[in-house]
């Protein structure tokens, strides 16, 4: 009985191992044309017009809400007669704050169309205000921004249950003198976002689980794209734009923006622009995307499109010291299997995740739905690496937990992403996502040069932004980062420091307390008849599924 069990077992494993290998490629393989970023093959999307990756960019990450809206308040006080100012957004909130000195969100969007630049936005419509959503708070943005001469869309060409979760400004100046720049990640224009470094929290806040306080500290991070890239993140702002389909999926929403009409129904042209941006760094970046099959069809993705999934299963190939992690989520069994088959390869690979201590609901139905999820996915991934996975969330120094909102990831030293997609089978199959996948040619020469051993070598953003967020999560200064560079003792580092705050908590919180953010996570279990119950709202609602049918049964992405 005991070896029937074990066959049995052992059937399943190979079965699991061969759907993640055909989530690879449609055609069951990578290209090697370049060892970390898809081809046009891989990303198997012909209908777009989107380049394969750019070259010479220059790639600035931007860590906290805080940092990423003074660059951006900046950049849009520069726009003069002629610029292009294009965004997309999850929730628009018009009263965020930029600065320090009052400018809203809506005074620097009307501000820059009233000088004459060229205005356009998308923004998701959003789901009905009475299941917590924020649609009410989208459509006051959309119609100040009109009313100001820009124009602004509310977008909902997308699957039932289904949100643009895409987060990005573009800008481009008609003056030589100026640098065009895109800004792409997680943060939205909306309130909580414009935290920093020492996690007090937005003043501007929204309704949160008590657990994070009256002011959320919240955790985010973005990038600033100057180069040839920007022209990519129009393209796809274009892309969208462009799509013929009504922007409302049910007719019964398009009523408001016929009785209001400062939102119009269908998108004027936008004019054109240079389809080229001068070369500004050493950093390569390519644009990785989600969408759904949907009908009628995105013109730019009539197959939809899963070049994020399919470009994190690439990298994965290459991994053999280090996966570093922050996420909002990471409550998918479909996505936590592709990592744990990277760490069932290669026994030396280690996985470090940073995730909220709780979730930023308080439903009856989604809390237990979501946390079915989690438990999974992470059960997954330490089964695959018992004492090489590790998994923490992070408080500020008053001990009040921090949301983290970020989703970043970080492998070797050398590929990075900043990006919109959380790792969940909704962001990799079934909401509309865009993240900068970015490889930097400046090579690191701070040992260990070569961490995975592939001829690779560490390269200068992406360690420079794992070590700029293990800084903060551990408390030290700039110049305390010996113990950091090595893969085995950045993991021991972080488990210490974490261990450390734990047994501080727990021991009733005396004497001082110990330096450091971190404290490790746990899921607690809920009851089997909860777990019952929730998993249809999880794998339906929570998680769904974007994938066409056949796909959907391979486990291909």
């Amino acid at each position: 009985m005991l070896d029937a069990l074990r066959s049995a077992a052992q059937a399943v494993r190979n079965l699991v191992s061969r759907s993640l290998d055909n989530l690879e490629s449609p055609r069951g393989g990578f290209d090697s044309t370049h060892p970390w970023f898809l081809t046009d093959r891989e990303r198997d999307n012909p209908a777009t017009t989107l380049t394969s990756w750019t070259s010479g960019n220059a790639v600035l990450p931007l860590p906290h809400g805080h940092t990423y809206f003074e660059r951006l308040a900046h950049a849009l006080d520069a726009v003069r007669v002629g610029d292009l100012v294009l965004f997309t957004d999850w929730r628009g909130d018009p009263e965020q704050l930029l600065t320090d000195d009052g400018l809203t969100i809506v005074d620097a969007l009307v501000g820059a169309a009233h000088r004459g630049a060229i205005v356009r936005g998308l923004m998701w419509r959003s789901h009905m205000d009475s299941m917590g959503f924020h649609g009410p708070q989208n459509r006051e943005l959309v119609e100040k921004v009109n009313a100001a001469g820009g124009e602004v869309v509310l977008d909902q060409r997308v699957l039932a249950f289904g949100s643009h979760h895409q987060k990005f400004v573009v800008i481009r100046y008609c003056s030589p003198e100026l640098d065009d720049v895109a800004f792409v990640g997680g943060i939205d224009l909306a309130r909580s976002r414009r935290d920093d470094a020492d996690h007090h929290g937005d003043p501007i806040s929204r309704p949160f689980p008590a657990e994070y306080g009256d002011t959320p500290p919240w955790h985010d991070v973005q990038v600033e794209l100057r180069g040839p890239a920007v022209v990519d993140v129009e393209t796809i702002f274009r892309e969208r734009w462009d799509d013929p389909a009504a922007l409302s999926r049910l007719p019964w929403q398009a009523i408001p923006d016929i009785v209001r009409p400062r939102v119009p129904r269908e998108p004027s042209v936008i004019p054109s622009f240079p389809d080229s941006s001068p070369r500004r760094g050493t950093c390569d970046v390519q644009l990785l995307r989600t969408y759904p099959r949907r009908k009628p069809a995105y013109p730019f993705a009539p197959q939809g499109e899963r070049s994020v999934a399919r470009a994190y299963a690439k990298a994965l190939h290459r991994a053999r010291s280090l996966i570093y992690i922050e996420d909002q989520y990471l409550w998918s069994l479909d996505v936590a299997r592709v990592f744990a088959h990277a760490l069932r390869e290669h026994p030396t690979l280690r996985m470090m995740v940073v995730v909220p201590r709780y979730l930023d609901e308080e439903g009856v139905l989604t809390i237990p739905s979501a946390l079915l999820g989690h438990a999974e996915a992470l059960e997954e991934l330490r089964s695959a690496g018992p004492d090489r996975v590790a998994v923490y969330n992070i408080e500020n120094r008053s001990a009040v937990p921090v949301y983290v909102h970020a989703k970043v990831c970080i492998i070797d030293d050398v590929w990075a992403t900043v990006g919109s997609d959380n790792f969940n089978r909704r962001s990799w199959t079934h909401d509309s996502e865009l993240t900068a996948a970015i490889l930097d040619t400046q090579r690191d020469d701070r040992a260990p040069i070569d961490p995975a051993g592939l001829g690779d070598g560490a390269r200068m953003f992406a360690r420079n932004l794992r070590l700029s967020l293990a800084r903060e999560h551990l408390d030290r200064d700039e110049a305390d980062v010996a113990d950091l560079f090595d893969p085995a003792e950045f993991f021991t580092a972080f488990q210490t420091s974490a261990q450390k705050l734990e047994d501080w908590h727990r021991g009733g919180q005396r004497g001082p307390r110990p330096p450091g953010r971190l404290r490790p996570h746990s899921v607690d279990s809920s009851p089997s008849w909860q777990r019952v119950m929730a998993s249809p709202i999880y794998r339906n609602v929570v998680d769904p599924d974007g994938r066409p049918f056949k796909m959907r049964l391979t486990k291909r992405f």
